[in-house]
């Protein structure tokens, strides 16, 4: 039988591997689902009551119920919260991608995504907008790229993917795309069973 120190030590042994393991995570984002796997939790109450302590101690911040992140929610890219939020496939893409590459002129006070859901939220500071699209239009990634971790519309996916949701979308400045593009990307993607 383990004597009462030992208990301790074992205790605060297993306390620090979680610290451990927490720390050394590759992402800053993570769902509690992430946390019980990680900590390989299985308890409910053991999980709420060890991520209220870490949020407690600052080894922990909550995003929303759910959703923690490792550093505090100003030192993250404001784009990469929305997507962890979504919690399920997602791109950046219309509105801002295109006012970044000046093809839109208004601003945009919403981060634009396309994923599997429709839905506006609000973390922080930051205002989102996900659009939802088919599945089999969604996971096609033609005209998707990734950049500093972050899956985006190239200009031509993004003109295709707002042409989806707004036939009739008026571009400020159509000359910075290329129409031919969009034409071959609407048709692989969204016409793909048109012949």
């Amino acid at each position: 039988m383990l004597s009462c120190t030992k208990m301790y030590r074992t205790k605060q042994h297993k306390k620090k591997n979680k610290l451990d393991l927490l720390l050394k995570h590759p992402k800053d984002l993570l769902h509690t689902q992430d946390l019980a796997s990680l900590w390989n939790i299985k308890n409910k109450n053991t999980l709420y009551t060890t991520i209220k302590r870490y949020v407690k101690k600052g080894f922990l911040f909550r995003i929303h119920k759910g959703f923690y992140s490792k550093v505090p929610i100003d030192k993250l890219n404001p784009v990469k919260i929305g997507m962890g939020a979504l919690h399920s496939f997602c791109y950046l893409s219309t509105e801002s991608v295109l006012v970044r590459e000046g093809i839109i002129s208004q601003s945009i006070f919403r981060i634009t995504l396309i994923s599997d859901q429709s839905k506006k939220f609000k973390i922080g500071d930051n205002y989102y907008l996900s659009r939802q699209m088919k599945d089999e239009f969604l996971f096609d990634e033609t005209g998707i790229i990734k950049k500093n971790g972050i899956r985006q519309a190239t200009i031509e996916r993004a003109v295709a993917d707002l042409l989806y949701y707004s036939p009739n979308y008026h571009f400020d400045a159509p000359s910075l795309i290329d129409w031919d593009k969009v034409k071959k990307i609407k048709k692989e993607v969204f016409n793909k069973n048109d012949n």
